[in-house]
């Protein structure tokens, strides 16, 4: 840890760097403290959350300071960053247990060529996958069936059907993949102008007036589910942001991640397939600041909701768009999700060996993903200020898989040693919600100016007008 190559100071610096945060931005002071390993792998996880948290905390210090505030303090602790890569896990509802199943089609699977394939048939990838396979929704069916395929066939055959599904690879194939080539060609945070606008100034109190927090009255609308997307609009959230999150009424949700992913968040239904929601979406859209879509390519796009329709609707709008696989290249329509991530990167051969593939025991992509769309969006909403434009920031769960597999390893003869829920009570916090009284892990970031914080509890879906507030 004496090397600062091998620091998540460094890390952070970098990554905001390639970013575009240049030298002339705030002095902003970023202190981390502890270290990994948490979790039982080589990979750095607590320590690249950490890195990703202090690049949020920072792009917030900068909102704030053009706000008239003075350059803060930031504190990052690794163990709780470690903790927050598993909060879904740390959350207590009083009276309410929610059981975690594991799907038999969303697994690792050997082909007949010896060759490893992770299934995903969650949501609607389910049925899909299932009638290619021809078998019943049983793991020792699912096996025999993926037995009969070798592997690249079935990743072929699932992605011709819209379905999800990755053969394991290792970090050199991935490299050499076309996806991953046209990956490694891009920053983990890409961030890009696509469209003229004039200089916006931040709406809202200044430094010194009552209220003001960096994101205050910054709109954001978060179309996004599951984990990296929510996570990036809650990061918002606690640094100030009026986040609007919009979900399709029939769309599948997984009910602990809508608690721990909705916190600061009002929440509302809109159904794309009809013309007066779409419009309500477009008038919302006019008058948004962020608009955060986490779905595959093309959803949007057939609606009239492409980055760059976006910045002729609203000029000065900033789009964040969040990824399985990145955002150009063959794989650019395909979707998928964290176990996919770490299972074609490379990430989880490398954790586990080729004879029992399995995952690393976190969500590490897809929450730190999350923190690092968050903090693009505060850059380019720091570049509309003082540059003006329209921008777009794009960040993907396997470009982010391969940042985290470029950082050093822990050294081999440390031991995991994992989170007590001792260490983490000082960040635990409770809330009122419709479900109860929740207690769960609040904002990493201690921030000497602007502590963050969630204005609001978690609210079941469609629980508001589709309205700002």
């Amino acid at each position: 840890m004496n090397d600062p190559q091998s620091h998540p100071t460094e890390w952070m610096q970098v990554l905001l760097s390639a970013a575009g945060r240049g030298t002339r931005a705030p002095c902003q002071e970023v202190s981390f403290a502890g270290h990994d390993p948490v979790f039982p792998t080589c990979f750095r996880a607590g320590e690249a959350a950490s890195a990703a948290l202090g690049a949020a905390a920072s792009a917030a210090a900068d909102l704030w300071c053009l706000r008239g505030g003075a350059p803060q303090r930031s504190e990052i602790n690794v163990r709780a960053a470690a903790a927050s890569l598993l909060s879904f896990m740390y959350q207590r509802v009083s009276g309410l247990v929610f059981e975690r199943r594991s799907l038999a089609t969303t697994a690792l699977y050997r082909g007949a060529d010896d060759r490893w394939i992770h299934l995903h048939g969650g949501f609607r990838s389910r049925e899909g996958t299932l009638a290619l396979l021809g078998c019943a929704d049983e793991a020792d069916a699912i096996a025999r069936a993926v037995a009969t395929w070798d592997a690249q066939a079935l990743e072929d055959a699932l992605a011709a059907r819209g379905c999800c599904g990755v053969c394991l690879r290792s970090a050199d194939e991935w490299r050499r993949h076309p996806q991953g080539i046209a990956l490694g060609k891009v920053p983990p945070i890409e961030i890009f102008k696509i469209g003229d606008a004039p200089p916006e100034a931040l709406r809202g109190p200044r430094a010194n007036e009552c209220g003001a927090r960096p994101l205050s009255r910054v709109r954001v609308l978060d179309l996004t589910r599951v984990l990296a997307g929510p996570t990036c609009a809650r990061t918002m959230a606690e640094h100030g942001a009026d986040v609007l999150h919009v979900r399709g009424p029939r769309l599948p949700f997984v009910e602990p991640f809508v608690i721990d992913t909705n916190p600061g968040k009002r929440s509302c239904y809109l159904d794309l397939d009809r013309s007066e929601d779409l419009e309500r979406l477009r008038a919302l859209a006019r008058e948004a600041d962020v608009f955060s879509q986490g779905y595959r390519r093309g959803a949007f796009a057939r609606r009239g909701f492409t980055a760059e329709q976006l910045a002729e609707m609203r000029p000065g709008i900033v789009v964040v768009s969040i990824a399985c696989y990145g955002h150009e290249g063959p794989w650019a329509g395909r979707p998928g999700w964290e176990q996919l991530a770490q299972t074609t990167s490379g990430m989880a051969l490398e954790h586990s060996g080729i004879e029992r593939p399995a995952l690393v025991g976190a969500a590490l992509n897809d929450y730190t993903t999350g923190y690092l769309g968050a903090t693009g969006a505060m850059l380019a909403l720091a570049r509309r200020a003082t540059e003006g434009g329209s921008w777009h920031v794009r960040v993907s769960l396997t470009r982010t898989a391969m940042w985290i597999m470029s950082l050093p390893r822990v050294a081999q003869d440390m031991v995991p040693k994992p989170v007590d829920p001792s260490e983490i009570a000082p960040w635990m916090i409770e809330m009122q919600t419709a479900w109860g009284p929740l207690k769960r892990l609040g904002p990493i970031a201690r921030m000497s100016a602007t502590p963050p914080r969630w204005d609001l509890p978690p609210a079941k879906l469609g629980s508001h007008p589709a309205a700002w507030s």
